[in-house]
């Protein structure tokens, strides 16, 4: 018999960059995070409301403004400031990512909570492990939801996505760390875990690290130099 999950999780479209956002939390606590909140904070928030679950802090993958809010070619996008103005709750950043999104977000990083990779955060039943995955920023970082019984899901904001990976070629960007975080970190990750990326570059909005090991040619490249080589970097 499938133990029935604790875990609530909802994927949602926002914005005019094809970003995803994510409310993830635990249905027997009645309590999410919401990973990424920009472009449509007030939406997030009420979708949450409308589930019945209260939202207790926001979960930040990376600083660029379609994830955070911010000014971006001469407009505002909605992001932390906005969800700071509705819900005074923690925003789980990686320590090495806090300058920027402090700057980004035009927020006090005294209203960061700065974590290390490895941290986890639980609600009920559900575990968030945060794993620092640099490469597209210096802090960015991935979401391992985990729950007993249940395939992992990994929120994989700006470094993986199905079929590609994150660029490297942007100011904070490093392309070794980039392969180092695809192929020592979240390769090692199960095949059965599902993928829930940033943005929706592709067909389908989830996958399966099994399938994107055997598709993905950013994760099938076998060394260093010729991932750089296919970086052109």
């Amino acid at each position: 018999m499938t133990e029935e999950s604790d875990l609530y999780f909802r994927q949602v479209a926002v914005g005019e960059m094809a970003n995803l956002a994510y409310l993830v939390g635990s249905r027997s606590q009645g309590e999410a995070l919401i990973v990424d909140p920009a472009w449509s904070v007030d939406a997030l928030l009420d979708q949450a409301e409308a589930d019945d679950m209260r939202v207790t802090g926001a979960l930040v993958t990376h600083y660029h403004q379609d994830h955070i809010g911010g000014s971006l070619f001469g407009s505002e996008i909605e992001g932390i400031s906005r969800f700071l103005d509705r819900n005074s709750a923690p925003i789980h950043v990686h320590k090495q990512e806090a300058e920027g999104v402090a700057k980004v977000a035009e927020i006090p990083r005294s209203e960061l909570t700065e974590h290390d990779g490895g941290d986890t955060l639980e609600i009920g039943g559900v575990c968030i492990r945060l794993l620092h995955t640099p490469g597209h920023t210096p802090g960015s970082q991935c979401f391992l939801v985990e729950e007993s019984g249940q395939p992992s899901h990994l929120v994989s904001g700006d470094t993986l996505f199905l079929g590609s990976c994150g660029r490297v070629d942007l100011p904070g960007s490093d392309p070794e760390k980039m392969y180092e975080s695809l192929s020592g970190t979240l390769k090692r990750l199960p095949d059965e875990t599902l993928l829930f990326p940033g943005h929706l570059y592709s067909a389908e909005a989830q996958s399966t690290m099994g399938e994107q090991k055997a598709t993905n040619p950013f994760l099938r490249v076998s060394s260093l130099d010729l991932f750089l080589q296919f970086m052109g970097a």
